[in-house]
């Protein structure tokens, strides 16, 4: 073939990597969790049957949201990313994929979600969607540049999926606080986690995350115990408000323990490898945590709709 043809014809592996750099824009590993947490808060805020069609819209405008959300971001932090050994692969860090073309992309799907949440739920579950991608873009990712409390603001739009589900199956009122409150406090140990793991890939990046200013770790592991400590009381509160019953508080107990422990024994060890158990375990604890709500709901909870 000629190259002039192969211009016009790419081959077929290149279009392969094409679409997987265009999937790995949207980080789908991250925005699964997104996904499970708007869906526990829907159920949850269902005021009878789940609706699995309305629910299954909701979730998309979701997703759709999430993943304009996920390309607007690298895009933002396209030439921070360059620097750092973790992220330097991604694709519009290393030049692969244009600029341009992926802020159209990301906010063509924002837009497409928000609409589509307005469309097919209500104005203030899509009023929240687009509340949580404003603040990600405009408020927590220039923090990170400039403050180590990036990561409690960051925490904030990072609650909000559960109140996007919740608002999308009905009313929002004090009990749907309980999901917003376990993903907040979740995420400290998680992140935290994250960060001293790529301590030095973060200084090199700019970003003033927390560990980087404390290198013999004993405030990052304070931290990471209080939070899962204080988890504790709040893990269960679901419980208290009526909305699952009590094999979800007895297990609720026993998992924020276990994550707790994990959190202990990196504020003993301080170590990469003890960072690396905590944050394997944050990412198994709240699929876990969501999954005892499905497995134990309240009496006449949860049953499934049309």
């Amino acid at each position: 073939m000629s190259g002039e043809a192969a211009a016009v014809h790419p081959p077929a592996g290149a279009w392969r990597a094409r679409l997987g750099d265009l999937a790995a824009l949207t980080k789908p590993r991250l925005n699964l969790l997104v996904l499970m947490a708007a869906a526990a808060g829907f159920c949850l805020g269902s005021p009878g049957a789940v609706d699995l069609a309305a629910m299954a819209h909701a979730l998309g405008g979701i997703l759709l949201v999430a993943f304009g959300s996920s390309i607007l971001n690298q895009v933002r932090e396209r030439e921070f990313d360059a620097r750092m050994a973790r992220t330097g692969a991604r694709p519009l860090a290393a030049g692969r994929l244009a600029a341009g073309a992926a802020v159209g992309l990301g906010i063509g799907l924002a837009v497409l979600g928000a609409a589509y949440l307005l469309a097919t739920t209500n104005r203030i579950c899509a009023g929240l969607a687009v509340l949580t991608l404003l603040l990600y873009l405009f408020l927590y990712t220039p923090l990170k540049r400039i403050t180590p409390l990036n990561t409690l603001v960051g925490a904030f739009p990072g609650a909000l999926p559960p109140l996007i589900g919740w608002a999308a199956a009905g009313k929002l009122d004090a009990s749907a606080g309980t999901l917003f409150a376990i993903v907040y406090l979740w995420q400290m140990p998680h992140f935290y986690a994250i960060a001293w793991l790529y301590r030095d890939d973060y200084a090199r990046g700019g970003f003033k995350m927390f560990p980087v200013g404390d290198p013999d770790g004993r405030a990052t592991g304070r931290r990471m115990v209080l939070y899962s400590l204080a988890l504790l009381p709040i893990a269960w509160t679901p419980a208290v408000f009526g909305l699952a019953g009590f094999g979800y508080a007895l297990g609720s107990v026993l998992l924020t323990l276990a994550f707790a422990a994990f959190a202990v024994g990196f504020y003993v060890q301080r170590s990469d490898a003890a960072a690396r158990r905590l944050f394997l375990a944050s990412v198994i604890y709240l699929p876990l945590l969501l999954g005892l709500l499905f497995w134990n709901p309240p009496p006449h909870g949860f049953p499934l709709g049309r």
